[in-house]
């Protein structure tokens, strides 16, 4: 099994799917160089003419031209990546709307007027019978889950489950959390944060990852509440938390540089020259003799020196900044 990733490229009203068995961990990479570079790298692909669904599809991009706007998602290893991939986005893509798609291949289909079941069988949505289990040993928790008690203060506690796995539970879940002894302060920034305000009904929820089926609300359970979806700012739960459970605030310069790590400079276009040098006669009449692999450039798909220039510039001027901090 690959790692499945699937590519929109929208261009003078139309778009095309490609395809690719293997590299949807490297979605991100692929789009760091910017709209240009990454719209070369995916049209490279095979082109596809169905979706991948949310279980087969591993990443995925949607890069509009027309409303340069760009879509994507993928499994980041931790916060700190996350984040720093977003940075660098949002440098290489000057005057783009750049979005991470927390709904998955939904919001990629939704953004081409398509809706966001498209890739979904009806009730694919699970709901589970409310549970809690408080892990009183991890502080590198998954996510974290936050509630205001009726004498106003918040408790908060880490959880193995993803942050969508806690509104699948349904409002019961809060009483179980009543009841939850505490578990250990945070070593690690988690992937999301799940907080409830029971007397305002409402649930607060933000995420590093996607959160597939978020904008499907209200779902089962939660009729009369109202969802306050934070994408994956972080800053309304972590004022939320008590001095004694914070969000640690891990820097970002080792994941900016990481980044970085494997970036190369292709080779220059010397074919024009190196034709040029074949031409002309040798000493005696003899013909030069030019390896054929000298005249092939590199990959067209590839970013240019002048793209990889550009991104070498924002992730210098960020890891500077990160480490200012």
């Amino acid at each position: 099994m690959g790692a499945r990733a699937q590519y929109v490229v929208v261009e003078n009203g139309a778009w095309q799917r490609y395809y690719s068995h293997w590299a949807a961990n490297r979605v991100v990479h692929d789009l760091l160089p910017g709209p240009a570079a990454a719209t070369r790298c995916f049209r490279a692909n095979r082109e596809l003419d169905e979706w991948l669904d949310d279980v087969w599809c591993e990443g995925a991009a949607l890069v509009d031209h027309d409303r340069r706007i760009l879509l994507w998602f993928v499994f980041a290893d931790s916060w700190s990546d996350h984040l720093a991939a977003r940075a660098v986005l949002a440098r290489t893509w000057p005057g783009w709307d750049v979005r991470f798609a927390h709904d998955g291949m939904g919001d990629l289909t939704h953004h081409l007027g398509l809706g966001r079941d498209l890739t979904r069988p009806p009730g694919w949505f699970e709901t589970f019978e409310p549970s809690w289990f408080a892990d009183t040993e991890n502080s590198e928790p998954w996510s974290v889950v936050s509630l205001r008690l009726p004498d106003g203060s918040v408790r908060a506690w880490g959880s193995g489950r993803e942050p969508i796995e806690h509104v699948a539970d349904g409002p019961g879940l809060i009483d179980l959390l009543v009841a939850s002894p505490a578990t250990p302060p945070l070593t690690d920034m988690p992937y999301g944060g799940v907080h409830f305000e029971p007397q305002a009904r409402t649930v607060s929820l933000w995420a590093v990852q996607t959160v597939a089926g978020i904008h499907n609300w209200p779902l089962s359970g939660w009729e009369n509440w109202v969802l306050d979806f934070r994408g994956d700012d972080h800053t309304q739960q972590a004022g939320l938390l008590s001095a004694d459970f914070p969000f640690p605030q891990p820097p970002l310069a080792a994941a900016l540089r990481s980044l970085g790590d494997g970036l190369s400079t292709p080779p220059p276009d010397n074919g024009a020259s190196l034709a040029r040098a074949m031409a002309v006669p040798g000493p005696g009449g003899t013909t030069p003799v030019v390896t054929p692999a000298a005249l092939v450039p590199h990959e067209t798909a590839d970013p240019t020196p002048a793209e990889l220039a550009v991104l070498r510039a924002a992730l210098d001027a960020l890891v500077a900044g990160a480490e200012v901090d």
